[in-house]
């Protein structure tokens, strides 16, 4: 048979795996939280950038042909 000491320590040692064990499964559980909210903010963001984008080229559009055909030179210079 085991000797009691022995038994103890592998408890002493079975509890604390089970303890750190629930801490990680809170860590993940805040960390699983931060990412949906921050993947939340990211697809709101992006919405908003589209929508900025239509608007700009919505106005674009609206420009006289020359001063657009001088705004897409000047992009083409810039990258």
């Amino acid at each position: 048979m085991a000797d009691p000491k022995h038994l103890d320590q592998i408890t002493e040692r079975v509890e604390r795996l089970l303890l750190r064990h629930e801490e990680l499964q809170r860590t993940n559980s805040l960390l699983v939280d931060q990412v949906q909210a921050l993947q939340a903010e990211r697809d709101s963001l992006k919405s908003r950038l589209m929508a900025a984008r239509a608007r700009i080229d919505a106005l674009l559009e609206r420009l006289p042909p020359d001063v657009a055909q001088a705004l897409n030179e000047t992009r083409k210079e810039r990258s």
